[in-house]
């Protein structure tokens, strides 16, 4: 399948109806609770504008965050977002390819990115989180998976006014129970769905201490 993530007008088309994405933000409100207040370092894979980077910043100041993402208007606006935040550093990447060497972190997020990698490289990339997790360390990935039904499929085109002729040819998704199931094979403690909404879903899970 295509990805068009590195093309301008598809990035920003993407902007253009990010906020109107219906429930969206109470996908984010909930992964803002997964992470602890007193975090010291965030990493945002697919971070797109910086937006959920941002709102995390907000109650969370002390933090030092790494952006990763690929497009190249993304990386510009992200850039422009954290212009004067000396603590937000921004990595051209990927996420197709395995991670650089980027350290530890307390907190991995990602909101609406890793749909667009192969089943194989999303599992090899929950593995890579895995281990830049310091014990105790959550990954919290809002993301946009596969309906059970076509029934339910159609349902969410509808939701999000787009047809099936208009669905990004960058999707490659997954049923939400086989990530829970990948997660938990991999180590990852107290995994589960922590909010829902037809094709988008919270994916939590935890690294012992």
């Amino acid at each position: 399948m295509a990805n068009l993530w590195d093309t301008a007008d598809h990035a920003l088309g993407y902007l253009a109806r990010a906020d109107q994405l219906p429930h969206r933000t109470e996908g984010e409100v909930v992964l803002l609770d997964c992470v602890p207040q007193n975090v010291k370092r965030i990493l945002d894979l697919g971070t797109g504008d910086g937006r959920l980077l941002a709102l995390l910043k907000i109650d969370r100041p002390q933090a030092s965050g790494v952006a990763v993402d690929f497009s190249p208007t993304m990386l510009k606006l992200v850039r422009e977002r954290f212009a004067k935040d000396q603590t937000i550093e921004v990595v051209e990447h990927n996420l197709d390819l395995p991670l650089p060497s980027l350290g530890q972190f307390d907190v991995v997020v990602s909101s609406f990115a890793i749909h667009h990698c192969t089943d194989e490289r999303k599992r090899s990339l929950y593995t890579e989180v895995f281990d830049l997790l310091e014990p105790g360390g959550v990954f919290c990935n809002l993301e946009h998976v596969a309906s059970p039904t076509t029934v339910i499929h159609e349902r969410f085109l509808k939701a999000i006014e787009i047809t099936k002729e208009t669905e990004d040819p960058s999707n490659k998704l997954i049923d939400m129970e086989t990530q829970l199931i990948w997660l938990r094979e991999i180590g990852f403690t107290d995994v589960d769905c922590y909010w829902k909404w037809l094709e988008l879903a919270l994916l939590v899970g935890f690294k012992s201490g």
